[in-house]
């Protein structure tokens, strides 16, 4: 979900792994050399979620990498299975309040209507947790900070690895 901290999470994950760290929203951004909310402005989403999906696929065959998927990629069930096929996927859940708090003033993000941001978060939430609980792991957020949530990943990573 959009403002949950898969950028933030995903770096230090990547660095305590020495892992590379991948952000499909950044690679779109800088292949399209505008933003996210240009590319859905000039455009469209149909525009976006293809380049969205070439790109999540392609990355996602490459090993030793922590991936951030754009909030709404694992919801393209071609991307939901490659992440599922090769790699170990995480669903950073964090509560509606604190999601609103973190969102308030952003302006970057396309699918959010600042007049009604409470509504439109609890409608792409509501639209996605199902999809979202498709993922290996679910970690809450709500009352951790970034190292318990990367440990944590690290933790169920390094149980997994063990397991094969």
């Amino acid at each position: 979900m959009m403002g949950v901290g898969k950028s933030t999470v995903g770096k230090k994950l990547a660095k305590k792994l020495k892992f590379n760290f991948i952000d499909i929203d950044q690679i779109i951004e800088k292949k399209e050399k505008r933003t996210i909310k240009e590319i859905f402005e000039d455009k469209g989403e149909n525009y976006f979620r293809k380049i969205e999906k070439k790109i999540s696929l392609e990355e996602l065959k490459k090993s030793n990498s922590v991936i951030a998927l754009g909030g709404g990629a694992f919801m393209n069930s071609s991307i939901r299975k490659e992440a599922k096929n090769f790699s170990m996927s995480f669903w950073l859940d964090l509560n509606l309040k604190s999601l609103l708090i973190r969102l308030k003033n952003v302006k970057k993000r396309p699918l959010l209507n600042q007049d009604s941001l409470e509504q439109s978060v609890n409608k792409i939430y509501s639209e996605r947790k199902k999809i979202y609980n498709k993922s290996d792991f679910k970690i809450k957020c709500n009352s951790t900070n970034v190292d318990q949530i990367v440990n944590k990943i690290i933790k169920l990573y390094e149980n997994s690895e063990n397991k094969i």
